[in-house]
């Protein structure tokens, strides 16, 4: 099966289309047979998109031009159904430099959320490279795998979603130093620092994705405590737009701040110690007992998304995987589990 259906060609029943409008509106759509996009500015077809190449200019009922494109991947993840909260383009793009996530690399994931990281990870890895996503919460995994299927018009044959704890999956289901790359999005990683230990190649990259600075500080000290990796490396990433337009040059008023921050370490080959571990071991630590109570779980708090709206998002992400499944059918010919 041709696995590069989504991105070129004219327009098909079954694709996401970008359509941008009167004063820059976006609206994301699913083009669909009878479909329609109702405005106050008017109603336009999906009919009058079908066929058109990427990149095409079509009128609504009332003479207003949109333009219509397919969305990259940045502008995708941020309009998706969303079962959980996603990792942002600029965090993901940082998150496969600094993991140095390479074609044909074996990468473990948890939790995979809504997918989003999972997208770039998988784009990164290339046909050759494996995926395997962790997430404690079956309607997340749903809602994640909707929305790949959705993004790529299939299900990766190199991509598998394990639903439950990574720290009791992981050891039965990849091989002990048989990982490149380790990425945790998640509460609490230095819970599964142990066994992402266990399961990385010597050289290999734990990558932590976290929002808090009691969070950053847990995930160094338990890195550290180890002595199975290099010293950990702490980044954050904000990205400050600019208006250019002839000699107004200007940054925007407004800017994508703090998301989150990065930390990562390299695995140590086993017996190895780095001199600048000698060093620390001879210093008293930085906390106390009181500094680990607040870096509990439960004090750093989370976020969580009522079921009422977790199950609008799975029919919103299925809805969309079933217009990608229809194109795929169609330019194959062939049925698609």
């Amino acid at each position: 099966m041709n696995t590069d259906l989504r991105p070129r060609g004219p327009f098909r029943y079954g694709d996401r289309v970008q359509l941008t409008g009167p004063k820059g509106r976006m609206h994301t759509v699913t083009l669909r047979e009878g479909g329609e996009l109702h405005t106050h500015h008017g109603v336009l077809p999906h009919a009058k998109i079908v066929d058109l190449p990427d990149g095409s200019v079509v009128s609504n009922s009332a003479g207003h031009d949109y333009l219509a494109l397919r969305p990259l991947l940045r502008d995708f993840v941020m309009s998706m159904p969303r079962g959980a909260a996603i990792v942002y383009p600029k965090d993901a793009a940082q998150i496969l430099a600094a993991a140095d996530i390479f074609p044909g690399a074996r990468v473990v994931e948890a939790g995979v959320g809504s997918g989003a990281l999972s997208l770039w990870l998988l784009r990164a890895i290339g046909a050759e490279g494996t995926l395997t996503s962790y997430e404690r919460r079956e309607e997340f995994a749903e809602v994640a795998k909707a929305n790949v299927e959705t993004f790529l018009g299939h299900v990766p044959e190199n991509w598998d979603v394990v639903v439950g704890d990574l720290v009791e999956h992981l050891p039965s289901t990849v091989r002990p130093g048989s990982v490149d790359r380790v990425v945790l999005d998640m509460l609490a990683p230095w819970e599964c620092i142990d066994v992402a230990a266990d399961a990385l190649a010597p050289g290999g990259v734990v990558l932590c994705y976290i929002a808090t600075a009691t969070q950053l500080s847990r995930v160094a000290e338990y890195l550290r405590g180890t002595g199975l990796f290099t010293e950990p490396e702490a980044t954050e990433t904000m990205v400050r737009g600019w208006h250019v337009e002839g000699l107004a040059v200007r940054p925007d008023h407004r800017m994508v701040a703090h998301t989150g921050f990065l930390i990562t370490a390299r695995r140590l080959a086993p017996g190895a110690i780095p001199p600048d571990v000698r060093k620390r071991a001879a210093k008293k630590p930085s906390y106390s007992d009181e500094d680990v109570e607040i870096w509990t779980p439960g004090a750093v708090g989370d976020r969580e998304i009522t079921d009422k709206n977790l199950r609008k998002r799975m029919r919103e992400a299925q809805r969309a995987a079933g217009g990608a499944r229809q194109v795929t059918e169609n330019a194959t010919g062939d049925d698609v589990d």
